[in-house]
């Protein structure tokens, strides 16, 4: 039988739908969260995720604003902008927009958002929380996973969990969210040899690499949740993840499509994060 597929969009709509609640409580708390988005050039793929963004905040009643900076922007420039931002108390959230052009420092513009304007949690600070458990902002793509797992009644706990990848963005938050929950991880990566005698082991295996048909059918266990967070686009130019898909889905359980998957769901979790921000600086968490 062909495994489940874990509809992200239809997950998404729900995350956004339960935001939208919570962002009308907080307005008759005379509460409005707002989102600050910075974007530096031109690049076409970042206006397309900006304006996604910019949508589900329109959805929810979530206020954002963009900065558009021209590529030439230098360092200070850019940090002035962020300090604005973090001395604005109607400003909640703080997103710029990655990649920077090559010319800029990614990681001094990460040390000089405010932790709690963190709403992408990758300051060092929210970095640590993550690891010791004690978040209020999580990485988005992370969170989004364990939100389907949550919304499908995938049990976490005890679970031989396999992560691909070992990025700062994904792979190593999502393998520390995943141990919160009580499974048992094994990360693999690049280097790892015998690839196939991990992931054969795993009952939820989370690809994360960037290579397309890495997984094959005969690479997963039966029965195994199988979450493709990757993006690829192949050689017919289709957007296609780190999983064999049809063949992968005749073996396990259930699986994420690529598009349609995980996706959707960091932009969910993204307003999520903007909401709870908001929450963490009027005190109400």
């Amino acid at each position: 039988m062909a495994a489940k597929r874990i509809d992200g969009k239809v997950i998404s709509a729900a995350v956004l739908d339960r935001c939208a609640a919570e962002v009308a409580a907080l307005k008759e708390k005379n509460i409005e969260p707002c989102l600050a988005v910075i974007l530096v050039g031109e690049d076409p793929a970042s206006q397309v995720y900006v304006r996604n963004k910019q949508r589900a905040c329109e959805r929810i009643g979530v206020r954002s604003f963009t900065i558009q900076l021209p590529a030439d922007t230098d360092q200070q420039t850019l940090l002035d902008e962020v300090a604005k931002l973090n001395a604005d108390p109607a400003v909640h959230g703080i997103l710029c927009q990655l990649p920077l052009p090559r010319s800029l420092d990614e990681r001094q513009l990460l040390l000089a958002i405010d932790p709690k304007k963190d709403v992408d949690a990758f300051h060092p600070v929210n970095v640590g929380q993550i690891t010791i458990g004690s978040a209020k902002l999580l990485p988005c793509t992370p969170a989004g996973v364990m939100e389907m797992l949550r919304y499908e009644g995938i049990e976490v706990e005890g679970k031989h969990c396999v992560v691909l990848g070992r990025s700062n963005i994904v792979g190593k938050p999502m393998a520390l969210l995943l141990l919160q929950a009580n499974g048992t991880v094994t990360i693999c990566h690049s280097r790892t040899p015998n690839l196939a005698a991990y992931t054969r082991q795993a009952d939820i295996l989370v690809c994360a690499v960037g290579k397309e048909k890495l997984i094959t059918a005969d690479m997963v266990k039966p029965g195994a949740v199988l979450i493709d967070v990757s993006i690829n686009r192949n050689a017919e130019g289709k957007l296609c993840g780190d999983v064999d898909f049809d063949p992968v889905s005749e073996v396990a359980s259930a699986i994420t499509p690529v598009p349609g998957g995980v996706g959707p769901m960091t932009i969910a979790m993204l307003m999520q994060n903007t909401i709870t921000a908001a929450k963490q600086q009027s005190g109400l968490i």
